[in-house]
């Protein structure tokens, strides 16, 4: 067991045997420690071993990793900035990803986000999406959550509770004691619901589908009781190439039941058999920023005392993007354009900036949008990207404001917004919500 510091919190991982690539592997509520305990799962891991580097890890919130600070579940874009961290910590420049039910997700962001560190995709048991919506009919009624979350709060780490997400199993005394141990070291009865409560009321990745490049295996169990069959359909028709396995049986993971190994014998072939595409297209959160008055502030100052100004300008801009790990894109002269692959760090990013500017006395405006862009070189460049620059030219002086994507994507991060109503973006269909971040 090692462990990479992420922000405040430490996060557990292993790594082992060797091959040709490596194998990244992470599972919903399993605790890390305890998965070797169980036979069946020790030889599931195993096989995934024979055909590469296996590298596991616990997400912050879960197991043997670190919770967050001040005990709040984690949010999406922790998840997965874990997921780069295990691999920066490993060495490893690009890994086949395998994930199962809700570790999906962030598997699915990383992917998006970080095209060019993921060889191929593997998603099982997993969904875009959990609850119904006008535009997702097949999604889970909130009642259902409901029903879930109280059946999680009062047998969490129990046998009885186990038989409800592995009813072919719910005579195997091994199996059930196992589990219920497991569940127990990955979460406490109240953390577990609250978890699951957070994973079932935020999560919406569907936007990340499109952009996903890498060659994608989805697995799904076609009686799963947990996540509905119909989910793993909906993500192999939303991922381009997609290939869509059918696997026998009412088990929640891979490793369960009779089709562990026929899952273990899928991901080997698809693993081992493609090649990395070429990318040219990226999930990111662009952020525009912009000096309010700069022509006035010229014919005040005069040109030699603003260029100096304008430097201190541009020093501060770039020590906080470093500090929030963001890539300068370009300058607009009185402006930078920016991109993130967390958006909560973009957000946290443009308020140092306006921050910091002010200390200047300069006014800066920032905008915010998560979306879809061309990778072009060094620069970026797509609807999203004119997107975030006709937000960041509505703002008020020292004002951040987002799209209604990037304030959907930071739920459960502490950041609150309060509406800026509906606009109309010149160039852009449609209307858009926006949102101003709250100081």
């Amino acid at each position: 067991m090692k462990y990479v510091a992420v922000g405040d919190a430490d996060v557990a991982y292993q790594v082992i045997g060797d091959g040709p690539f490596d194998i990244v592997y992470f599972a919903g509520m399993l605790e890390l420690n305890v998965a070797w305990d169980y036979p069946p799962y020790a030889d599931f891991l195993t096989r995934l071993r024979s055909n590469g580097r296996l590298i596991l890890f616990d997400r912050r919130g879960i197991g043997v990793s670190d919770q967050a600070p001040g005990g709040v579940i984690p949010t999406w874009e922790h998840w997965t900035e874990d997921v780069h961290a295990v691999l920066d910590a490993v060495g490893s420049e690009q890994a086949a990803i395998c994930a199962d039910l809700d570790a999906g997700p962030s598997a699915i962001l990383f992917t998006a986000m970080q095209p060019e560190r993921v060889r191929s995709l593997v998603l099982a048991n997993t969904t875009a999406r959990f609850t119904i919506a006008d535009d997702y009919p097949i999604g889970v009624p909130p009642e259902a959550l409901d029903l879930l979350v109280a059946m999680i709060r009062s047998q969490w780490g129990t046998p009885a509770g186990m038989r409800v997400f592995f009813p072919s199993l719910h005579a195997d005394v091994e199996f059930l004691e196992w589990a219920a141990k497991t569940t127990r070291a990955a979460a406490t009865p109240r953390i577990a619901a609250a978890y699951y409560r957070y994973v079932g009321e935020t999560l919406d990745v569907r936007q990340a589908l499109p952009l996903i490049q890498a060659p994608t295996l989805v697995l799904h169990n076609t009686q799963n009781p947990a996540i509905p069959f119909e989910h793993g359909r909906y993500l192999a028709e939303h991922i381009v190439g997609a290939t869509f396995v059918e696997l026998p049986g009412p088990d929640t993971y891979l490793f369960a039941g009779n089709a562990s190994a026929m899952a273990a014998t899928e991901i080997a072939e698809f693993v081992t058999g493609e090649r990395p595409p070429d990318i040219d297209r990226i999930l990111t959160t662009v952020l525009f920023t912009d000096i309010v008055g700069s022509t006035e502030r010229v014919a005040a100052l005069g040109d030699q005392r603003w260029r100096s100004l304008l430097d201190a300008h541009d020093r501060a801009i770039r020590d906080q993007l470093r500090r929030f790990r963001g890539r300068e894109i370009n300058t607009t002269g009185d402006g930078v354009v920016a991109s993130f692959d967390g958006p909560a760090r973009a957000i946290r990013c443009a308020q140092a900036i306006s921050h910091e500017t002010s200390l200047l006395g300069i006014n800066v405006r920032a905008g915010l949008h998560t979306g879809e862009c061309e990778v072009r070189g060094d620069d970026l460049a797509g609807l999203a990207v004119h997107i975030a620059s006709r937000v960041g030219a509505l703002a008020d002086p020292g004002e951040v404001v987002v799209s209604s994507t990037v304030k959907d994507l930071v739920a459960g991060s502490g950041i609150e917004f309060r509406h800026r109503g509906e606009h109309a973006l010149k160039g852009v269909p449609g209307t858009w919500r926006l949102f101003a971040v709250k100081d």
